[in-house]
């Protein structure tokens, strides 16, 4: 059986911040660098969860 994992809106938020601090790079630059596929493995993990928390924020 899988297991369910639940966050708040907060929470992700947060964690879409330490991620981001965790790679010592912007958004913008982050978004960019995936463009241009010049990303290494651990960035390119947080682009995807990135991709993955923005869907769950959109409205």
């Amino acid at each position: 059986m899988s297991a369910v994992i639940r966050r708040t809106r907060e929470e992700l938020e947060a964690q879409r911040v330490r991620l981001l601090e965790e790679v010592h790079m912007s958004e913008e630059k982050l978004r960019e660098r995936a463009a241009f596929h010049t990303l290494s493995p651990r960035e390119l993990d947080v682009w995807h969860t990135i991709e993955d928390i923005d869907f769950l924020l959109s409205d």
